[in-house]
């Protein structure tokens, strides 16, 4: 029976789905509006990106802990309209003449905190809505989502801000927060309230999660692979757009076109990595996606004017299939070896270990972009993801075929 018959599920789906689109169309819009309108530095726009991610860095372990101890669903909720409210304030200040790169920094700030509190709620809400045999394919179907987003995202972002401007396109990203909490506020399926311990002690509570994933011979070197990627990922993103205005001379539409057929891959990964991780195990599948990702971000680093854009686009149609392949198989490992009072610290944790990555690569681009050049940055990028891979292949997942259930032996 398709996931999809599940009524609630189907609510949460159609709430991730929004919430997706609008923050792609985000994602491709801010950048190009400090670009293109507001005249930025390749530093600067690394720190809208350093903003927007920082929350992971202080906040992230602590929210982990919060997640287990309350009901999930109001948390979604209130981020999907307290973001609405801050990306709404971004046209208006347009309209009237007086937005600067200083009210991009403050709206990127208190809206990356709530996204960091959306993500890790929603891992932890998810468990508590499906059975634990329905979470590969829960997890497949909001992965979908991702790959739906970042298509249609990020070809609509280039195409949006150069019909309409991109002030007027991060309001729809607004809307779109805003339609994602009505459907959240439809879900009928009562959310039972977390047995929270006699005696709270967070720095335990964040021990515990931190320990258990640490002390996980398979979940320690995806954690430790996925910081590397993230942090080089990172780097990249915050220049590639910068690298493809300015010295590849591409229209913002053009970025949008090239983009949307690039990540037409990871509609294709949402939709068959569920009959590769049966066919051929999903440790193999893992290990071999977290590879492609690797090789992914280095032949984007081929990118140059003319036909060469061609790099662009088979570097980002190869990463979109990975990364969407990655993430279904570890979230859903995640989850199944996970007991079910640490899923909001284990997912926090892991999320931590990622994404606090991601303001720093932010960081690290910007310096190299303006140190060495945007060009020799996304080599130096691409390497050090591949050199990333290296957690994975000393780790025991490179012998098994099926992850097991339980912990293996290091």
């Amino acid at each position: 029976m398709s996931i999809l018959r599940h009524p609630d599920f189907r609510r949460l789906w159609a709430a991730d789905l929004l919430s997706q689109l609008g923050t792609r169309l985000t994602m491709g819009a801010i950048p190009l509006l400090a670009v293109l309108n507001l005249n930025a530095s390749t530093l600067q726009v690394a720190l809208l990106r350093t903003c927007e991610t920082a929350a992971w860095l202080g906040l992230g372990l602590f929210a982990g802990a919060w997640a287990d101890r309350i009901r999930c669903r109001p948390v979604l909720v209130y981020a999907d309209l307290l973001r609405a409210l801050l990306f709404a304030s971004i046209p208006i200040a347009w309209w009237f003449g007086v937005l600067t790169l200083t009210q991009l920094y403050l709206v990127l700030i208190p809206a990356g905190v709530l996204t960091m509190l959306f993500d890790v709620a929603h891992n932890s809400y998810l468990p508590r809505l499906l059975d634990r045999d329905q979470l590969l394919p829960g997890n497949a179907k909001l992965a979908a989502n991702h790959s739906i987003g970042a298509v249609v995202g990020a070809g609509a972002s280039g195409l949006l801000v150069q019909w309409l401007g991109a002030a007027l396109t991060i309001g729809l990203d607004a809307l779109s927060f805003l339609w994602s909490a009505l459907w959240l506020r439809s879900i009928r399926t009562p959310e039972a309230e977390p047995v929270r311990p006699e005696r709270p002690d967070l720095r335990r509570e964040i021990g515990d999660g931190l320990r258990y994933v640490f002390h996980h011979p398979l979940l320690r070197p995806l954690a430790l692979n996925t910081m590397v990627t993230m942090l080089f990922q990172s780097a990249a993103g915050a220049i590639m757009i910068v690298y493809l205005v300015r010295e590849v001379r591409l229209q913002p539409a053009t970025i949008g076109v090239l983009s949307m057929i690039g990540l037409l891959g990871a509609i294709v990964a949402s939709t068959v990595t569920e009959k590769i991780s049966r066919r051929y195990g999903d440790a193999r599948t893992l290990l071999l996606s977290s590879t492609g990702i690797a090789v992914a971000f280095t032949v984007q680093a081929l990118t140059a004017p003319g036909w060469q854009v061609t790099w662009f686009v088979a570097g980002t149609l190869l990463a979109g299939f990975c990364i969407i392949v990655s993430y279904i198989l570890q979230v859903s490992t995640q989850q199944r070896l996970c007991p079910p009072d640490l899923q909001g610290r284990v997912s926090a944790t892991m999320s931590f270990v990622s994404w606090s990555a991601t303001p720093l690569g932010s960081l690290l681009g910007g310096t190299l972009g303006t140190t060495f050049g945007l060009h020799p940055t996304l080599w130096i990028t691409g390497l050090g993801t591949l050199a990333g891979t290296t957690f994975l292949y000393l780790s025991p997942l490179r012998h098994l075929r099926t992850i097991p259930a339980k912990a293996v032996a290091t």
